[in-house]
C-alpha cells in the first residue's frame, strides 16, 4: 500500500515537472527607451495653410523666403551649440538626433538644460556668444561701446584679449546670401509696403542697424504673405541677456480674424493711463498705431523653432520703435489652436476642477494670448532715473520679468476691456479660467525658460493672494474676485521694479517665486504621468504648401 502511495506521488511530481517544463519561459519586463519618453514631450503639427488666393509671383516668393529663412535656422545652430551638421553626425542614436533637432543642442530645454547626450556637461550660460572661458572681471574690465550690443558676438583675438564683432562680419557669407534672397523676393511681392520692407531688411542684415527697416515693418499692414526675419530676441543669452539670436517666421494672413483684432488698437493709449502703478511708472505713451492681426504660420526657423514655440508675435523689440508707432503683435492662430488642443484641453482635464473645466475654451485662450502680446508694448521702457532701459538695468533677469508683466497685464487689460463694454468676444470667467490651465500649460517649460519662470512667478503670487485653492483630490478652482484683485496687484508690482531698474532686487525676486515647489511638481508630475505633450514640433516646408 505505502509502494502504492508512494509510486503515485511520484507519478504526481514528474507530471507536474513535465508540465512546468512544456511553459515558455517568463517574460522580461521591457524598460521604455528614455527617448521615447523625451520625444514623447512633443506632439508633431503640420503647418500649412489655404494659398490658393496667392498671386503665381507671390509663391515664387515664398520659396525665395523659405530659403532665407532657413539660413536663420543654420546661423543660430552656430550660436546656440556650433555648426549644426558636424554636431548631428556626431550622434549615433536615431532618436537622440531627433531630440537635438528639436532642442538646437544636446540640451533638453524643457528640463533646465539638463544634457541628454553622453559627453556634454552643464550648457555655458553665453552660448555662443561669449567665449567660453570669459571672466566677470575680464567683462567689466573690457572697454568697448559695442560689447552691449545686441548684434555683436564677444570673441577673442589674435592677442587673446576680448573684441566685439559685428553679426554681418561673423556670418558674412550667411549674410550675404539671405539678403539677396530678400531682395529677389521683394521684386516679386507685389505688395509695395511689404517689397520695401523685404529690401530694407535686406539692408538691416548688412549692416545691423534694424531701426529703418523695424519701422517699414509697421507699415506693412495690407499684404497676405508676412516675414519676421533677422536677430529678435535674447533668451539664448542667459550670461547678460544682451545677444539676440537668428530666426524667422513665415505668415499667411487670415484676414477674416484679422478683422476682428483691428479695433482693439485705438483703445491701447487709454489704457496706459489706467494702468495700476503711480504715474512716474506709465507717463510713457505707446504709439497709437499698433497693429493687431491674425496669421497661419507656415514656418518656424531658428531661435523661434527651439523646443517651445512660440503663438504670438509682438515685435519690434526696439523701445525707440514703441514709442513713436508701437508695436505690430501678430497672433498664429494655427499654431495656437494646435497648442490649445494638444496640451491646454488635456491639461486641464488634469488640473482644472471639473466645475470650472467648462470655462476652458479657445476664444478666451486665443484673447489672453492677444493682449499678452499687447501688453509687451506698453508699461515702462526706460527707467525712471532715465539712466537707462529697462532692458539693460536688468540684464539676463529681464525676460523673465517681461515675460511676467505681458501675461498679467494683458489679463489686466482684458479686464479692463471688459469693464468699458469694448471687449465682448468671451466672459471674463472664462479668460480667468483658462489663464490659469494657461499656468500649468506654461510652467513645464521649466526654469532654464523665460516663460517658465515667468508662470511660476505668477502662480506663486496668485497662491500668495488666496487667488485659487487646491482641492484634496489636487484640482484647482479660482477665486474670481480675488485673482482680479491679485492680477491688478502683481501688475503694479512689476511695473514698479521695471521702472525702478533695480537689478539685485529683481534677481532676488526670480530666484525665490520663479521656481516649481514641491505641491505643484506633484501635480506637474501627474500631467507627465498621462502623457500629456509639453510643446509641439513642426513638420513644415514648401512642400507642406504644395510649393516645390
Amino acid at each position: 500500500m505505502l509502494k502504492h502511495k508512494i509510486s503515485i506521488i511520484l507519478g504526481s511530481l514528474m507530471l507536474l515537472f513535465a508540465i512546468a517544463c512544456n511553459q515558455p519561459a517568463p517574460k522580461k519586463e521591457t524598460v521604455a527607451d528614455p527617448m521615447d519618453q523625451l520625444l514623447n514631450k512633443y506632439a508633431e503639427v503640420t503647418l500649412t495653410s489655404d494659398i490658393s488666393h496667392l498671386t503665381a509671383d507671390e509663391k515664387e516668393m515664398l520659396k525665395l523666403l523659405f530659403k532665407a529663412a532657413a539660413i536663420m535656422d543654420d546661423i543660430f545652430w552656430t550660436q546656440n551649440i556650433g555648426e549644426k551638421e558636424p554636431f548631428l553626425a556626431s550622434i549615433p542614436n536615431e532618436k537622440a538626433r531627433k531630440f537635438a533637432v528639436i532642442n538646437y543642442g544636446p540640451w533638453d530645454q524643457m528640463d533646465n538644460e539638463k544634457p541628454f547626450i553622453e559627453g556634454f556637461g552643464e550648457k555655458f550660460a553665453g552660448a555662443g556668444f561669449y567665449p567660453k572661458d570669459i571672466t566677470a572681471a575680464e567683462w567689466d574690465a573690457f572697454d568697448d561701446p559695442n560689447k552691449t550690443n545686441l548684434y555683436t558676438l564677444i570673441t577673442r583675438g589674435a592677442d587673446g584679449k576680448l573684441k566685439a564683432e559685428w553679426y554681418h562680419q561673423a556670418y558674412a557669407g550667411r549674410i550675404e546670401e539671405a539678403a539677396g534672397l530678400l531682395e529677389q523676393a521683394a521684386a516679386l511681392a507685389g505688395n509695395e509696403s511689404f517689397a520695401n520692407y523685404l529690401k530694407l531688411r535686406a539692408k538691416a542684415l548688412r549692416t545691423d542697424d534694424y531701426l529703418e527697416s523695424d519701422l517699414a515693418w509697421m507699415d506693412v499692414r495690407d499684404n497676405n504673405v508676412d516675414m519676421v526675419i533677422g536677430p529678435i530676441e535674447n533668451y539664448t543669452d542667459a550670461l547678460h541677456g544682451y545677444k539676440a539670436a537668428h530666426e524667422a517666421f513665415i505668415l499667411i494672413k487670415d484676414k477674416a480674424w484679422s478683422a476682428r483684432l483691428a479695433r482693439y488698437a485705438q483703445f491701447l493709449p487709454e489704457l496706459q493711463t489706467q494702468l495700476p502703478v503711480e504715474d512716474i511708472y506709465k507717463k510713457e505713451v505707446p504709439g497709437a498705431d499698433a497693429d493687431l492681426n491674425a496669421y497661419d504660420a507656415v514656418y518656424y526657423a531658428g531661435d523661434c523653432n527651439a523646443a517651445g514655440k512660440t503663438i504670438a508675435i509682438n515685435l519690434p523689440n526696439d523701445e525707440r520703435v514703441h514709442l513713436q508707432k508701437g508695436t505690430r503683435k501678430l497672433q498664429l492662430k494655427n499654431s495656437m489652436k494646435a497648442k490649445f488642443d494638444n496640451i491646454l484641453v488635456p491639461v486641464s482635464e488634469v488640473l482644472i476642477a471639473p466645475e470650472q473645466r467648462k470655462y476652458v475654451t479657445f476664444d478666451a485662450f486665443f484673447s489672453n494670448v492677444m493682449f499678452h502680446e499687447v501688453a509687451h508694448g506698453m508699461g515702462i521702457k526706460n527707467t525712471i532715473d532715465g539712466k537707462s532701459t529697462v532692458r539693460k538695468a536688468l540684464k539676463e533677469q529681464y525676460s523673465a520679468l517681461e515675460e511676467a508683466k505681458a501675461d498679467i497685464l494683458g489679463l489686466y487689460l482684458v479686464t479692463k476691456l471688459h469693464e468699458m463694454g469694448e471687449f465682448t468676444d468671451t466672459e471674463i470667467m472664462d479668460n480667468y479660467v483658462t489663464f490659469m490651465a494657461g499656468i500649468f500649460r506654461s510652467v513645464r517649460f521649466g526654469a532654464s525658460s523665460a516663460h517658465g519662470k515667468a508662470n511660476m512667478m505668477t502662480f506663486s503670487f496668485f497662491l500668495q493672494e488666496g487667488a485659487f485653492t487646491r482641492s484634496a483630490d489636487g484640482t484647482y478652482a479660482i477665486n474670481l474676485e480675488k485673482m482680479m484683485e491679485a492680477s491688478r496687484k502683481f501688475t503694479g508690482n512689476i511695473l514698479k521694479a521695471q521702472g525702478d531698474g533695480n537689478y539685485e532686487f529683481v534677481k532676488n525676486w526670480v530666484a525665490t517665486d520663479g521656481i516649481i515647489k514641491a505641491e505643484l511638481q506633484s501635480d506637474l508630475d501627474r500631467i507627465m504621468e498621462k502623457g500629456i505633450p509639453v510643446d509641439i514640433y513642426f513638420k513644415m516646408g514648401p512642400q507642406e504648401l504644395g510649393l516645390q
